[in-house]
């Protein structure tokens, strides 16, 4: 039986990796099949090798079409190196980012074109994709602000762009939602962590109730 595919976006400082880690063991509990949790970019050895080039703060001469077929390439190694082979072993895929990201930052806050990116990542991903994407939703100024009071100066080169590009991607994130709502669902980030997560964990078990049903 082939396993379920669900992604986290949010824009940055929207605390979803946190969150994830939380999540987890929380999904764990309620269902016999493993889950593996991965991220983007990386998740895989030559995907992390590409994300080390495209975070780097050092790259800031990085032409905007090369970050996002870097991300494209990214994607594409850890679609075949991780996502797929969990897939078919029935597992449950977690995955903290997906294709969303780069439709957001790349065609949105890059102002490349969210059509343009889309195409790109079309390529890579070959029609994978997630079961259920869950959004953290949280505005430009409150993510950036958590970001600069949790680890100020260890911020990566998406991290230091300035607020109007964080503006373009929150946008761009908004639309995509509206135009995925089977696929995607919002909950609210600027609530306490906790209640974030039981939100999240709430709308996964809804969604698949057959797989997430252990102890109930």
């Amino acid at each position: 039986m082939p396993g379920i595919f669900i992604s986290f976006e949010g824009p940055d400082g929207a605390g979803k990796t946190t969150a994830l880690n939380k999540l987890m063991p929380l999904l764990q509990e309620r269902t016999n099949k493993e889950i593996v949790l991965s991220r983007e970019p990386g998740g895989s050895p030559i995907s992390e090798k590409i994300r080390k080039i495209i975070l780097d703060i050092h790259d800031q001469e990085m032409d905007d079409r090369t970050e996002a077929l870097l991300y494209a390439a990214a994607r594409r190694q850890h679609l075949i190196d991780v996502i797929l082979p969990t897939l078919n072993e029935g597992k449950v895929m977690l995955s903290d980012r997906f294709v969303d990201s780069s439709i957001a930052y790349q065609g949105g806050g890059r102002q490349i074109g969210t059509k343009e990116v889309g195409e790109i990542n079309d390529f890579a991903i070959d029609g994978h994709l997630p079961d259920l994407t869950i959004y953290f939703d949280v505005t430009p100024e409150v993510g950036l602000a958590r970001i600069k009071k949790d680890h100020e100066g260890a911020m990566d080169r998406l991290e230091k762009e300035a607020i109007d590009f964080h503006n373009r991607v929150y946008d761009s994130y908004m639309d995509i939602v509206k135009a995925n709502p089977d696929r995607i669902k919002a909950i609210n980030a600027q609530q306490a962590p906790d209640q974030v997560v039981q939100d999240a964990l709430t709308v996964i078990v809804n969604r698949f109730p057959n797989i997430f049903n252990k102890g109930e």
